[in-house]
């Protein structure tokens, strides 16, 4: 059986919510695997994690650029926060971002882009690495597009122009003006930044995340002692409200808690008197999925400086 250590005690507590002893309990019975303890935690009713944890987990920036009706982002990670700050690395970020409006969001074809100054993006990441002196990784980049209409951008916790740690896009598809696009992709975009939807709409979930909540419920509801149909029924039932709350079009707008945004976007049209679709969407959030970590900094300092602590 794998050692228990407190750190995973403490980041199992902190994305499950659940108590001490509960979470130690729940990573012994299953040999220290941390989103195994998840799961065991949730069936056993001592948490409530409904989707993958957005907890930040590296530093760095995020950036977002839109020219007419195409739109990018692009996560650039770092190891420290004082680098998103520095000015160097900010221009890296914007003019990456710049270019893949351009060449697309293939990562490895968008290190092989010339920068505005010459030399290749990844010529210009790895001087960075040497001038500033921490590792940095140009990690995601993706694009969306609509025929005719306008994608919308929004950043969250802004370090600058386009920069910050939580980018989104809002593709909408019409023949409405921006005076009514640009307000309502506004709208969205702040839902998807704070709601974390995880697809457009429920067909585009990940069948995987699915039936990993399927198994959930099914353990849940078995300790239920109700009849097999029952159970079937409300596993099915737990699956189907997981997804009308992860999928961007069916979730209740933050705005008022209520209303689905596939309805939002619909009274925008009828209001506009022309048809709005909304076809895509982005949220990239700094750090998202990347493990990071824990330092003492003050010990780092002070053993580089040869001092005990």
């Amino acid at each position: 059986m794998a050692e228990v250590t407190a750190a995973a005690v403490k980041e199992l507590r902190e994305r499950s919510g659940a108590g001490m002893m509960d979470c130690k309990k729940a990573l012994s019975e299953n040999n220290g695997d941390m989103e195994a303890a998840v799961d065991w935690l949730r069936t056993k009713g001592l948490a409530a994690v409904a989707k993958k944890s957005s907890r930040t987990a590296a530093e760095g920036l995020v950036g977002v650029a839109v020219a007419g009706t195409k739109g990018v982002a692009i996560e650039v990670n770092s190891q420290t926060d004082f680098v998103a700050k520095n000015d160097q690395f900010q221009s890296f970020v914007r003019d990456v971002v710049a270019i893949a409006l351009e060449s697309g969001d293939d990562v490895e074809a968008l290190k092989g882009q010339t920068m505005p100054n010459g030399g290749t993006v990844e010529d210009a990441l790895v001087a960075n690495i040497s001038t500033i002196g921490e590792n940095q990784v140009l990690r995601r980049a993706k694009a969306v597009e609509v025929a005719k209409g306008a994608v919308i951008p929004y950043v969250h916790n802004s370090a600058g122009p386009g920069l910050g740690k939580i980018g989104v896009l809002v593709a909408l598809e019409s023949d409405a003006g921006v005076d009514v696009l640009e307000p309502l992709g506004k709208q969205i975009a702040m839902h998807i930044a704070a709601a974390f939807p995880l697809a457009l709409d429920e067909s585009g979930l990940d069948q995987d995340i699915l039936e990993r909540e399927r198994q959930i419920a099914t353990e849940k509801a078995a300790d239920s002692g109700k009849p097999a149909d029952i159970i079937a029924k409300m596993v099915e039932g737990s699956v189907k409200k997981f997804a009308k709350e992860n999928a961007l079009l069916s979730q209740p707008i933050v705005m008022d808690g209520k209303t689905p945004v596939a309805d939002v976007v619909a009274k925008a049209a009828k209001d506009a008197g022309t048809s709005i679709v909304l076809k895509d969407y982005v949220r990239f959030q700094l750090g998202e999925g990347i493990e990071k970590e824990e330092s003492d900094f003050a010990a780092e300092v002070a053993a580089t400086a040869g001092l005990a602590r």
